[in-house]
C-alpha cells in the first residue's frame, strides 16, 4: 500500500451502535478530537459496536472493518501454503531462519498477519489514521481469540510516516517489506470495493521510490517489494532477484 498516506478521507464523527460501545466510543472521540453522532449517510464516520470498529464511507453500502479471525485472514492462515508460499520465500523464511519484519506499508495488514502467523515478529507502520485505527482494533480483538492470540502478540503497530520512522527511530528488522499502492486488477467485486476504499483513504502513491531507498539503508538483510506481475520496478531500481506467483512478483533488494 502507499507510503506517505494522505488523509484524503477522514472521519467527521464517531457512532456508538449499541450500549456497550458508548463508553469506548466517547473515549475514541476524545482521543481524536471528534464528537459522537447518529449515523449520517453522507459523511465519513467511524462506527463502534461491541463487535469492533468499522469505517463507513458514503460511497460504500457496508462499513469496512478488519478481523484477523475470519475471511481472507483466516483462510490464508490455514491454507496459504505455510513457509513454502512465495511471500515466505521472498523474506527468507526457511528451516532454522525466521527473520524479523518491518511492514512499512501495512494497509489492511493481510501480509503482516500471514508473516506473523508463520512465526515472524512483525512491526507494522501505517500512516493513514483510519487504517491504523482499524488495525489497532483488530489486534485488540485478536488478543482475546485463543486461536490467533499468539499471532497477534507477534505484531506491533506504529502510526506514522514510514520514511520518518525508519530514519529517526530505533526500529530494526532483518527484512523491510513494502507493498506500494497500485490499481487493483482483481476480478471479484469484493476486492474491487476494497481497492476502491483503499484508494479513497490513501490517495495516489507518489513516494515509493524514496521509501525503497530509505528501507535499503535500514534493513538488516534485505528489502522485499510486492508488485503486480509484469509491473515496472519501483523507482527503476532493478532487484537482485524476484519470487513469482500467479499474479504477483516479490522483488528482493540487498541492503546498501
Amino acid at each position: 500500500m502507499s507510503l506517505l498516506r494522505r488523509l484524503t478521507e477522514t472521519p467527521t464523527s464517531i457512532v456508538a451502535l449499541d450500549d456497550p460501545a458508548i463508553g469506548p466510543a466517547q473515549a475514541l472521540a476524545d482521543r481524536l478530537g471528534l464528537v459522537l453522532s447518529a449515523p449520517l449517510p453522507e459523511e465519513n464516520q467511524l462506527w463502534l459496536s461491541e463487535h469492533g470498529l468499522a469505517f463507513k464511507a458514503p460511497a460504500f453500502n457496508k462499513p469496512f472493518s478488519i478481523d484477523f479471525s475470519s475471511g481472507k485472514y483466516d483462510h490464508r492462515r490455514k491454507f496459504g501454503g505455510g513457509r513454502g508460499q512465495p511471500i515466505a520465500r521472498a523474506v527468507g523464511l526457511k528451516q532454522g531462519q525466521t527473520p524479523s519484519i518491518i511492514d512499512a506499508t501495512a494497509g489492511f495488514a493481510r501480509d503482516a498477519f500471514v508473516l506473523a502467523s508463520l512465526g515472524c515478529q512483525v512491526t507494522l507502520i501505517e500512516q493513514n489514521l483510519v487504517l491504523s485505527l482499524l488495525i489497532e482494533d483488530a489486534l485488540q480483538r485478536a488478543a482475546a481469540e485463543p486461536a490467533i492470540r499468539e499471532i497477534a502478540d507477534r505484531m506491533r503497530l506504529y502510526q506514522g510516516n514510514a520514511i520518518t520512522l525508519l530514519a529517526e527511530s530505533d526500529l530494526k528488522a532483518d527484512v523491510i517489506y513494502l507493498d506500494p499502492m497500485y490499481p487493483g486488477r482483481e476480478k471479484s467485486a469484493l476486492v474491487k470495493k476494497e481497492m476502491q476504499l483503499l484508494h479513497q483513504l490513501v490517495g495516489v502513491d507518489i513516494d515509493s521510490a524514496e521509501l525503497l531507498s530509505a528501507a535499503r539503508s535500514k534493513a538488516g538483510k534485505r528489502v522485499v517489494v510486492k508488485r503486480p506481475k509484469g509491473a515496472e520496478f519501483v523507482g527503476d531500481q532493478k532487484p537482485a532477484a524476484s519470487v513469482q506467483s500467479k499474479n504477483t512478483r516479490f522483488d528482493i533488494y540487498p541492503t546498501v
